[in-house]
C-alpha cells in the first residue's frame, strides 16, 4: 500500500511538472495546468501524500530542474511567480482534507476552492512582496490582484469543475486510491 502511494505521489508531482509547461503567458504569472494536477493530487492521494507530491515538485525544482515555467533552481525563489508553487503545497492538503469526507461532485468542487483560495493567500502576498521589495515595482494591491489574480479565475473555475468530474470516476476505474487517503 505505501509503495502505491508514494508511486502516485511521484507520478502527481510529475504531472505537475508537465502542467507547468503547459501554460499560456499573460504577464508575470502564466495560465498553466499545475492546478489542476494539484487539486486532482489532493483528491485522489489524500492531504498527506497529496501534499507531498506538491513537495517533491518544488524541491525538484529548487535543486536545478527546469520543471518551473521559467527553469528551475534555488534562484527561482526571486521569482514572482514562486509563492504560488509554494502554495501548491498547502492547496493539496487542504482540498485533500476537505475531500476525504465525501467525494460527489459538489463537495469536490468545493474543496477545491477551498484550496484554490489558499493557494491565492500565498501566491499572491509573495508575489506582491517580490514585485514591490526586490523588483521595486511599486504595485498597490488593486494592481497585484489584477496581474496574479484575476486573469487566472475563469480558468480555475473550469480546472476545479475538470478536477471534480474527473476524480471521482478515476477513483472507480482505475484503482482503490480509498486505501491511502487517510
Amino acid at each position: 500500500m505505501r509503495t502505491r502511494a508514494l508511486i502516485y505521489t511521484a507520478l502527481f508531482a510529475a504531472l505537475t511538472a508537465v502542467g507547468a509547461f503547459l501554460r499560456i503567458p499573460v504577464g508575470p504569472v502564466p495560465i498553466t495546468l499545475q492546478f489542476l494536477f494539484t487539486a486532482m493530487a489532493g483528491i485522489l492521494l489524500g492531504q498527506r501524500y497529496g501534499a507531498l507530491s506538491q513537495l517533491v515538485y518544488v524541491a525538484l525544482g529548487l535543486v536545478g530542474l527546469p520543471i518551473f515555467t521559467q527553469g528551475g533552481g534555488p534562484g527561482y525563489v526571486f521569482q514572482p511567480s514562486f509563492g504560488f508553487l509554494l502554495g501548491l503545497i498547502p492547496c493539496a492538503w487542504v482540498i485533500g482534507a476537505l475531500a476525504r469526507r465525501r467525494s460527489d461532485a459538489p463537495w469536490l468542487a468545493l474543496s477545491c476552492a477551498a484550496g484554490l483560495a489558499v493557494l491565492y493567500l500565498v501566491g499572491v502576498p509573495y508575489m506582491a512582496l517580490i514585485l514591490n521589495v526586490y523588483l521595486d515595482k511599486g504595485l498597490d494591491l488593486t494592481a497585484v490582484l489584477k496581474i496574479g489574480m484575476l486573469p487566472f479565475l475563469p480558468g480555475d473555475a473550469l480546472k476545479i469543475t475538470a478536477a471534480a468530474v474527473v476524480c471521482p470516476v478515476l477513483r472507480r476505474r482505475l484503482c482503490n486510491f480509498d486505501e491511502f487517503r487517510a
